[in-house]
This record gives C-alpha cells, sequence and structure tokens, in this order.
C-alpha cells in the first residue's frame, strides 16, 4: 500500500509567498494572533486512498502517479473500484481504470460500485475534486433494467448522462431485445428518461417508435398509468378498449389499481383492486368488479342491458399476529351471471363453477378458561337458481370438556372420573333472499333468528375386559325469536301463514349408550414376500332413547271449507332451527367397520430394509338401526362405503350406497311408499356412487440408486389438476398463470439430443345408480375426466382437460394451454376449442414489471347472451 498526499510541497509555496509579500505588515499587526504555520490549502483528496495490484505497483514520484496492474483495486471512501489497470494522477485528482487485453479478449473491465450502485464499463475516468466522470462502454442495472451506452457523463450522485443507449431486461450478454435511442438522462435508482427511441428485437429494428419514454426504476413500486389494450374482437359490443387506468402505489403497505374499459355501442366496465401487507401481522387482497353490459341496437326488440357486479375479498392474519385470537376473510359474492356474461374476465373456470361462497370469521380463545368463541359471516350463492343464504351473523360459544370430578393431578381411571362435560351456544341470523332482491331491504324481510344450547355429559367404563361401554347424556334448549300462525281465510279458501317477531322456546333431551370392542385377526404366510395379513374389525352396538317433543306443541288450523279438516302445525315450523323432534325414539344402533392391512417383505431378500405396510382395505363399513318403539317399519336402510388404494397409492377407489330390507308401492302420485313388508331378496339397493381417481407421471418412471420411484406416490391423494390455466388481462405484472416462474427453471437448456421429456396424466373416473323400486335400477352419473400436461422442451409446456360423458355420448369442458418461456419474453396460448364456452386467448410480451405494457394479446371471448 502507497499512500501520497501533497501537504509538504504546498505548504512551502504559501509560507515563501506570504513571507515576501507581506513580512512586515504581518509581523507588525498578526503575528500573535495567527501563527503562519497553521495556515493550509483545502485538501482535494478527503480519504486514506488503499489500493492493491496482483502484479505490480509503480509509484512515479516526478508525475506524482500511482499504477496498478492485472485484478487492480482501489477503495476511496465509498468508492470500490476493480480493473485490469488503474491509474491514479494525485496532481491532476483525477483516476483512470480499463480492462487488460489478451489472448481471450478484453477482460478484467472495470466495475465501478459507490453506495448502493454498481456498473460495468470498458473504460472510466474519474474526477476526486468534481467527483464526475466519462465512462466508455458502460453496462449498468438499475432494478430489473439494464443500461448499455457508448458514452456516459456523470454530472453527480444523482445525474448522469448517455449516449447511444440501450435499454432491456434481458440478461443475456447479447440482450433478446432492447429499446435504442441517441440520448437520455439517468437518475439512478429513480428513472430514466429517453428521447427518441426505437425497439429493436434479435439486434432487427422494428418499426416501433417512441418520441420520448420514461421509465421508473425504484425499487419500490411507483403511481403511473397503465396503457390499455385495442379490443376489436366483438362485433356486437363494437371497438374498444380494454384495462386501462392507473396504479397508486399509496405506501409500502397498500396498492391501488384502477381500470377500465369502454366500447362504441355504449358497453363500459370498472376493476378496482388492491393489494396490502404489513409484515408479521396481515395480508390481503380485495377485487371490485363492475360491468354494465349492453347488446343490441336502442330502439330494436333485441336490445338488452344488463348491470353486474362481482366483489372478491381475502384476508388471512400472521401465525405470529395474535396466537390466541384469529380474523380471516375469504368473500367471493356477486351477480350469479357476472362471469357468464362478462366481456373481460376469461377465468373459465368461474364459469363452471355454480356456487358462490364467502366467510368472514373472527375466533379467540379466553386464556385460563375452557371457553372460546367464533363470530362468523357466511354466505351461499347457487349461481343456477340464483338464491343466496347469508347468516349475519352465527355466534358460537363452546367450553372444551372438562372433568369436574377427575382426581388429583387430573388422574382418571373411574368412570365418575372420566366423566367429562362440554356446552356449546350458537346463536344465528339468517337471511334467504335471492339476486333481485340482494342489498335490498326486502332481503330483511324474511330474515329468520334463534339460538341454541347444548351441554352433554359422557364417560366410558371398561366391561368384560375387551370392551368398552360409553354412556351419554345429553340437553339441547332452543330459542326463537320469531314464529308463525296460521289461519283459515274463509273467503279464499286458503290458509294463511303469518309470521310474528317474539321469543319462543321449546326443550329436548336424549340419553344413549354403546358398547364396542376392536378383533384382531392375523394370517402369517411362509413363502414368498408376502408375509401377514392383518384383519381388523370393530363392532359396535348403541341403544339411544328420545322422547316425543313435538306432540305437546302442536296446533290445529282448518285447511278447507270441511271444518273436520285439520292441518296440525307448530309455532316453530319455519323457524331457524326448525320444530321439535317428532316420535318417540326407542333405537339399536349397529355398526361395523373393517380395515384390512398386509405386510410385505423387500424384494432382496438380503436387504436390511423393513418390511413395507400396505393397507389392503381402507374401510368396509356397514350401518343399520331398528326402532323399538315404531310401529312399522323399524329397520332404517343399511348404508354401506369400502374405500382402498391400489399400485402404490396412485389408484384411489371409494365406493358408497344404500340398501333398503323392505318393499316398496306406488303411492297415488306415482311416488315409492315403502310397506311394512321385506323384500324378497332381503335387500334392494337404492343408490350407490363409485369414483376411482388415478395419477401416473414420468417421475413414476425415474429410479433413483436405490431403484424407487421419485414419486413420493401420493399422487392418488391429491385433486386432479385442471391443467390449461388462464391468462388474467389486469395482470400487469407478466408473470402469467401456467407460466413456471421459479428460480430454478431460468437456467434450464434445452438438449438437442436425448432430452428428456416431462408428463403426467391424472384420470378421473365417476358412476352413480338409483332405484326406486317400481321401475328398472338407472345410471345416474358416468364420465370420466382426464387431464395432464407435457414438458415438449425445458422452454414448451401443453396442458390439456377434459373428459367424456359416456351416458350422454359426448366430451365434456376442454381447454389447451401452450406456454413458451422466451426467457426475458412469455408467450401464452389458452383454447377451449368448443361448447357453449368457445373462445381463446393470446398473449406475448416482456416479462419484467418495469416493461409489462410492452406486450401483444389477443382474444375471442365466449359468445355472451343477456337474459
Amino acid at each position: 500500500m502507497i499512500t501520497t498526499v501533497k501537504e509538504d510541497t504546498t505548504l512551502i509555496k504559501v509560507k515563501d509567498t506570504l513571507l515576501k509579500n507581506k513580512i512586515d505588515s504581518l509581523a507588525l499587526k498578526k503575528t500573535d494572533t495567527i501563527p503562519l504555520d497553521t495556515i493550509k490549502p483545502k485538501e482535494t483528496i478527503e480519504d486514506i486512498i488503499v489500493h492493491v495490484a496482483k502484479d505490480y505497483t509503480i509509484q512515479n514520484a516526478k508525475k506524482q502517479t500511482v499504477t496498478l496492474y492485472n485484478e487492480a483495486n482501489i477503495t476511496y471512501t465509498d468508492i470500490d473500484l476493480k480493473a485490469g489497470i488503474i491509474i491514479v494522477d494525485y496532481k491532476k485528482s483525477t483516476l483512470f481504470a480499463k480492462g487488460i487485453i489478451d489472448s481471450t479478449g478484453y477482460i478484467q473491465r472495470p466495475i465501478f460500485k459507490q453506495g448502493g450502485q454498481e456498473s460495468e464499463q470498458d473504460s472510466i475516468i474519474y474526477n476526486f475534486k468534481s467527483k464526475r466522470a466519462i465512462i466508455y462502454g458502460l453496462k449498468t442495472k438499475q432494478g430489473e433494467m439494464f443500461t448499455y451506452g457508448e458514452k456516459t457523463k456523470r454530472v453527480n450522485d444523482s445525474t448522469v448522462y448517455v449516449r447511444k443507449i440501450k435499454f432491456t431486461t434481458s440478461e443475456k450478454k447479447i440482450p433478446d431485445y432492447y429499446i435504442a435511442t441517441d440520448k437520455a438522462k439517468l437518475v439512478p435508482g429513480k428513472k430514466i428518461i429517453v428521447g427518441a427511441s426505437n425497439l429493436v428485437i434479435a439486434d432487427i429494428p422494428t418499426p416501433i417508435f417512441l418520441p420520448f419514454a420514461y421509465f421508473p426504476i425504484t425499487e419500490t413500486s411507483t403511481s403511473g398509468f397503465l396503457i390499455p389494450a385495442f379490443d376489436t374482437g366483438s362485433s356486437d359490443r363494437g371497438i374498444g378498449f380494454q384495462n386501462g387506468g392507473y396504479y397508486f402505489a399509496i405506501n409500502d403497505y397498500i396498492d391501488l389499481t384502477v381500470l377500465g374499459d369502454a366500447y362504441s355501442n355504449g358497453s363500459w366496465g370498472t376493476r378496482i383492486s388492491s393489494n396490502y401487507r404489513k409484515r408479521y401481522k396481515y395480508s390481503g387482497s380485495f377485487n371490485f368488479n363492475f360491468e354494465n353490459n349492453i347488446s343490441g341496437i336502442r330502439g330494436f326488440d333485441d336490445y338488452t342491458k344488463s348491470n353486474r357486479f362481482n366483489i372478491r375479498w381475502s384476508h388471512s392474519p400472521d401465525s405470529k399476529a395474535s396466537p390466541n385470537s384469529r380474523f380471516s376473510a375469504s368473500v367471493n359474492l356477486g351477480s350469479s351471471k357476472f362471469f357468464r356474461e362478462s366481456q373481460n374476465q376469461f377465468n373459465v373456470s368461474q364459469t363452471q363453477t355454480n356456487t358462490f361462497n364467502s366467510s368472514i370469521n373472527y375466533s379467540k380463545t379466553f386464556i385460563g378458561t375452557p371457553f372460546n368463541m367464533n363470530l362468523t359471516a357466511s354466505h351461499q350463492q347457487n349461481t343456477n337458481t340464483e338464491k343466496i343464504t347469508m347468516t349475519l351473523p352465527s355466534l358460537t360459544v363452546n367450553m372444551n370438556r372438562v372433568y369436574p370430578f377427575a382426581g388429583k393431578g387430573g388422574v382418571q381411571k373411574t368412570p365418575i372420573q372420566k366423566m367429562g362435560f362440554n356446552y356449546t351456544m350458537q346463536g344465528q341470523y339468517l337471511i334467504n333472499t335471492t339476486d333481485d332482491e340482494f342489498f335490498t331491504s326486502k332481503m330483511f324481510e324474511t330474515a329468520r333468528s334463534g339460538m341454541q344450547h347444548k351441554t352433554g355429559t359422557n364417560t366410558n367404563i371398561k366391561a368384560f375386559k375387551y370392551f368398552t361401554l360409553s354412556p351419554s347424556v345429553s340437553y339441547e334448549e332452543t330459542w326463537q325469536f320469531d314464529y308463525i300462525q296460521k289461519e283459515y281465510d274463509v273467503t279464499e279458501n286458503v290458509v294463511v301463514t303469518d309470521t310474528l317477531r317474539g321469543f319462543k322456546s321449546y326443550r329436548e333431551y336424549n340419553a344413549g349408550i354403546s358398547l364396542s370392542t376392536n378383533i384382531y385377526g392375523t394370517f402369517n404366510f411362509k413363502k414368498g414376500r408376502l408375509k401377514t395379513i392383518r384383519h381388523t374389525f370393530r363392532p359396535s352396538v348403541s341403544y339411544s332413547y328420545r322422547p316425543d317433543f313435538k306432540d305437546k306443541y302442536i296446533q290445529q288450523v282448518q285447511q278447507s271449507a270441511d271444518a273436520t279438516d285439520l292441518l296440525d302445525y307448530t309455532l316453530f315450523d319455519q323457524g331457524i332451527y326448525g320444530s321439535p323432534s317428532s316420535g318417540l325414539s326407542n333405537s339399536i344402533g349397529i355398526s361395523l367397520n373393517n380395515v384390512l392391512e398386509a405386510k410385505v417383505a423387500s424384494k432382496d431378500p438380503e436387504s436390511d430394509e423393513e418390511d413395507e405396510k400396505i393397507t389392503l382395505l381402507n374401510n368396509l363399513n356397514f350401518s343399520s338401526s331398528y326402532n323399538i318403539a315404531a310401529d312399522s317399519l323399524r329397520w332404517s336402510p343399511v348404508s354401506f362405503s369400502a374405500g382402498t388404494r391400489l399400485f402404490k397409492d396412485k389408484l384411489a377407489v371409494n365406493l358408497s350406497g344404500s340398501m333398503d330390507p323392505y318393499k316398496v308401492v306406488a303411492s297415488s302420485s306415482g311416488s315409492a311408499i315403502r310397506i311394512n313388508e321385506f323384500n324378497p331378496n332381503i335387500f334392494r339397493l337404492t343408490n350407490a356412487s363409485l369414483t376411482a381417481n388415478y395419477s401416473i407421471s414420468s417421475e413414476d418412471f425415474d429410479k433413483d440408486k436405490k431403484g424407487k420411484s421419485k414419486n413420493n406416490g401420493n399422487g392418488a391423494q391429491n385433486g386432479v389438476d385442471v391443467i390449461g390455466a388462464d391468462i388474467n388481462p389486469t395482470d400487469r405484472f407478466g408473470e402469467r398463470n401456467g407460466i413456471n416462474t421459479k428460480e430454478e427453471d431460468k437456467n434450464k437448456e434445452a438438449k438437442l439430443y436425448n432430452a428428456e421429456i416431462p408428463w403426467s396424466v391424472n384420470l378421473a373416473y365417476s358412476t352413480s345408480y338409483s332405484n326406486n323400486g317400481l321401475e328398472p335400477g338407472s345410471i345416474g352419473i358416468h364420465s370420466i375426466m382426464f387431464s395432464g400436461n407435457v414438458e415438449l422442451s425445458p422452454k414448451w409446456k401443453m396442458g390439456y382437460s377434459s373428459g367424456y360423458d359416456v351416458k350422454g355420448g359426448a366430451f365434456t369442458f376442454s381447454r389447451f394451454n401452450f406456454t413458451r418461456d422466451l426467457d426475458s419474453w412469455q408467450f401464452n396460448f389458452n383454447w377451449v376449442p368448443f361448447g357453449t364456452n368457445s373462445s381463446y386467448t393470446f398473449f406475448i410480451g416482456v416479462k419484467s414489471s418495469t416493461l409489462s405494457d410492452l406486450k401483444w394479446d389477443k382474444n375471442k371471448p365466449p359468445d355472451r347472451r343477456l337474459f
């Protein structure tokens, strides 16, 4: 390390000049107050320059220069410079750096760092005094933007002028594309302002020019206009634009996007969305969509107009925010036909969904007590029937099971000590309405409210060593704040029902006891890989008793001109929790559960691996009941279910149904009525359903060193993935659905020979059967669904999703998705080839959010009809 300063030479010159010219005056007047040796000039170089080089360092004392060669490095204040050659001129207060030319080319280009800014260049001249610089062959990165310039003049830390400049977000040495301009002004970390510019793709200039441009390059989001897309895809709307608007970067915690559409026939729409996040607290998003759709020409019969809206809100707290309370929301509500008639939302999966569901939930646990609370507002909407059900709100208070008779330290040995009590209180305000009355005062006219209290106790007793006896008692009290009253209208000859507000209540209780045990059967095998099969049999018998509580609440009303023709009803029939239980229940329940498991040895007899456990039959269950108090039809239908997984859990098969022991006859209306006579074949299959799911992929055939599949074997557990993702035109940030943007995929390279082609296939089979006993049984649902994807190359992917209705003899909703990763660009084509939702969307654009408006998208939306 060599450090050079100019203090001695400068001081000598100052002293000589002062002594010759003003020695008498200074000596007489100021020799005591200002000593001559304290006068010093202002230093040009403010700090020590630390430098190092691999090969050599040459100091020229006469010219006051220092030359560093090969892997030279200089550190001065907040400046860090690395280059092949660095020359420091202390006399001129300048620094010059350049690379080295060798057999491989121009290497060790200067890399200049100051503060948080970094640039790479061919050569640089820096002035310590003015802090200005001249740079040749600049390459720097600001945010996601790479800047290349032939000649750059750095005025200060906040202003840089560049000539012959290129801007791109491509990380390649030879960029996929760039925006070329003659001159530009760069404010590091803030913005780039350029003059007339031209888009160049693959070093080929395009006919696309801009008179000027402004690029924000801050690390944080900035507000700005969002360029709309021109639309000519629908003749009934005319020409127009979509997704134009403004983005508001409010602060680091919340943003706001306002977008709009407009068409020449008067149709328009708006979308307002916001994302918010507070670290370690909560995060969420809010979306409001509204569309005014017009079809036809005003004044003609085919003219229609509709207003549709949709609201979506998602909120989730951080798991560390509050361990004892939690607030979350998942809201999706609006017009039932919004997605079916929307001209902008291309989320095809939403058009296939016939329900909207919402839930806003707050829960709290009261520390030190057994109580917890749950407050929920929920919403269910059927988009086919346009019926809406809401609870505003539903309050639930639970008391966890307590054991008041437990011994010291909570010991529970005797049946009395094991006796536990629990309590639940639930209150609801229920609204049933329709699309037309949604968000109007009419929706509250038929609202119902009530409250229910439940408590109970149970215990268990070990009986006969192998059996468990579990007695239980429960009590329920229902409060309703509205009730009905029926009167006979003589003039209209109808029964009129009036809903009245007031407090009414009723109480119920029941008692029961159950006896259960586990029986194990083991079958051992001496030959082959199969070592053991174990059968677990869990029989259970229960008895329950419940009195007839409805009888004492029954009222009667005349229902026809005949005064003896009376109708029975209770005040609670239309209540939120219904009427009291009717009929005496004195029943015996029987259930049989079966599980079948096996143990299989390793394929290699000399291996130290443990025997593999396999589940042959997950469950095989039967259940029924016998009502002793009933005068007929004492046996209930027998319910059964079975399930298993095969081929290393890749195939999941589930079967369920019910069997009725009684005959049926036709009523006067033609419907089936059970009679108190057994079937000649004991049981009649009334309904059954069968589902099977199978998943397989190329990973199942890739073996690791141990010869096992890379797949974890849980393919059948996952739901069938719907491949063929949609493009959301409101997504301004380039990361479109269906595009794999993982960091590990950025370095994928396409092989020209012996390339792997990953693929996956998901299959789902579903069928149902029903038999009312009067007509031959019929097949209900009978369909095969299939989906999957193929990675034709590391950059090319194709996805598909379809199905076949065996009963209807036609294909179900189908779609295909093609994606191509173009490095700094991306391509996506989504296609629904046939059906009511026949459509396509095409997109190609820059991935980076900085230039997300550099794109071209084209779409053909599904034909929309307003009803």
